[in-house]
């Protein structure tokens, strides 16, 4: 059995597979859980963890002796070529939602879209080249920068229901222009890759997919773990 850990900015999301089959998937937010809960399981042979932060470092200490645990780095084999020129700033994470979409489209154009703390965007084209993308603020960011940037600007909390275009109040206009500006961000740039790439899969991820996926025009394909697939993609590849 394999368990793919992949840190984020405000949360933990554990996987276990067997072969490429994904049987379990876990959302942790302190390490303590998480290490509770690796002790218990049955059979657990190899583990890869990938990590945007440094809370990783007391999880690894903890499973190493037991499980033959890799550690994310630029440096481990992927089935992707990375064409990225700052390879060594590359987050795991956008790798690891590059490579998962890679398993469910290998050899196609594909847009992978990680809306989560920030909002990324990772191209890979039909060669399995993995070009870049960009990143941009998410939509709780979005929420709060507007409080903490302005003197009297409130702060507001995401709602996932709201839809009016115009907002009539301080709040419902300031979830107007979080949500659907980044709603209107991320059709502008689905429709920019597909002007220039006539044959693309647009793959949509992350913990706001859901509110995307209900506003988004676009045919795509979403799955909240592409980025477990992907860890566990690449740790298949490097045993």
């Amino acid at each position: 059995m394999n368990l793919v850990l992949d840190f984020g900015n405000t949360r933990i999301k554990a996987g276990i597979f067997k072969d490429n089959e994904l049987l379990n998937n876990y959302v942790f937010y302190l390490e303590d859980e998480l290490v509770k809960f690796i002790k218990i399981q049955p059979i657990i042979t190899n583990c890869l963890i990938a990590s945007v932060t440094s809370n990783h470092v007391t999880v690894f200490e903890s499973i190493k002796t037991k499980i033959n645990t890799l550690i994310y780095t630029p440096q481990l084999l992927i089935p992707l070529k990375n064409l990225y020129k700052s390879a060594a700033t590359l987050g795991s994470d956008r790798m690891a939602a590059s490579v998962g979409a890679y398993t469910f489209f290998p050899n196609k154009n594909v847009l992978t879209i990680d809306a989560g703390t920030c909002i990324k965007y990772n191209f890979v084209n039909a060669n399995n080249d993995y070009m870049g993308g960009a990143i941009s603020a998410g939509i709780n960011m979005r929420l709060k920068a507007l409080n903490h940037f302005t003197h009297a600007l409130p702060l507001v909390e995401f709602d996932k229901n709201y839809e009016k275009l115009t907002g009539q109040t301080t709040n419902e206009s300031i979830l107007s222009g979080a949500l659907l500006g980044a709603v209107c961000e991320v059709e502008c740039m689905i429709e920019r890759y597909k002007a220039q790439y006539n044959d693309i899969e647009i793959v949509v991820t992350g913990g706001n997919a859901d509110y995307l996926c209900k506003q988004l025009k676009n045919r795509f394909f979403t799955n909240q773990n592409i980025l477990l697939y992907g860890l566990n993609t690449i740790l298949n590849y490097n045993l």
